[in-house]
């Protein structure tokens, strides 16, 4: 939709383009939410996608993944096929969850070529399925301070509810940063929703490390992302006891489940996910 408030649009070519954030003005990336409702708290927009961030890049401790890439970019990632002038490894089985993320969404394939990872972080909603996914991989957020400084938050700690999230007034997320130790994981991933074609109702992914350490991420069904973490591949009284320890102020509630349900559905999801981690132990034996 038109937003008949705005005044004017910067294209960001440098950092410095980014000190004018924060009040009346808000960053544009792909604009999918921005444009999906009035904003008329902002009279002027500073667009990030003119900073020419490569979507994604190889680096010695994992893979750097730009705020500004798209999630169709995101998506066809997968190990083997060229990533600009490089080649994602054959050896990231990790990556599958990128596109099991994306397809978590109800969005389009148009909505896909124009959307961003940053923005569907940002937005910090529970049925984020990129946010699901880099979370469950332990990515790290690098956040550019309007001071000119960078701050680091882990993922799993990025989110403080639907909607809310740690980013301060004038901060830029800027990329978020996949370990290689979660890019060599072997994962799970499940997702229900009332319909077909609905939002999702729970998202469980689970991984589990070259050190055989597990992690199993809960959410769409909670009102941030849960990370469950044990030294080996659960058993189901493992994720059945972790699943009744969580407190019940967390379980999502709105039209898409009730918070019965989601709890309900996410231990049964829950327990298959563990069932593939521990059937990826029973082959490497």
């Amino acid at each position: 939709m038109d937003l008949d408030t705005i005044r004017e649009v910067v294209q960001a070519r440098e950092r410095a383009d980014l000190e004018v954030l924060g009040g009346a003005t808000a960053v544009l990336a792909g604009g999918t939410f921005l444009f999906s409702e009035p904003q008329d708290q902002f009279d002027r927009l500073v667009d990030i996608t003119t900073l020419g961030w490569p979507a994604l890049t190889e680096v010695p401790t994992g893979l750097e993944i730009a705020a500004t890439c798209t999630l169709a970019e995101l998506a066809g990632s997968v190990p083997g096929r060229e990533l600009g002038a490089e080649v994602l490894r054959e050896e990231w089985p990790g990556t599958r969850l990128f596109a099991q993320g994306c397809r978590a969404l109800l969005a389009s394939h148009k909505i896909w070529r124009t959307a961003t990872v940053g923005g569907n972080i940002c937005l910090s909603l529970p049925a984020g399925g990129v946010l699901a996914a880099l979370t469950a991989l332990d990515g790290v957020a690098l956040i550019w301070t309007p001071d000119g400084q960078d701050r680091r938050v882990p993922l799993r700690q990025f989110v403080l509810g639907p909607g809310c999230n740690v980013l301060r007034p004038g901060e830029v997320l800027r990329s978020i940063m996949v370990p290689t130790s979660s890019l060599l994981a072997h994962t799970s991933f499940r997702k229900i929703a009332l319909a077909p074609l609905g939002r999702s109702g729970s998202v469980v992914l689970g991984r589990r490390d070259p050190d055989g350490g597990c992690t199993v991420t809960l959410t769409a069904a909670t009102t941030k992302p849960v990370l469950l973490d044990f030294a080996t591949a659960p058993s189901d009284a493992d994720i059945d006891a972790a699943v009744a320890g969580l407190d019940p102020l967390l379980w999502f509630d709105d039209p898409h489940g009730a918070p019965d349900w989601r709890r309900h559905v996410t231990r049964r999801l829950a327990r298959e996910v563990c069932a593939d981690l521990r059937a990826e132990d029973r082959s490497r034996s």
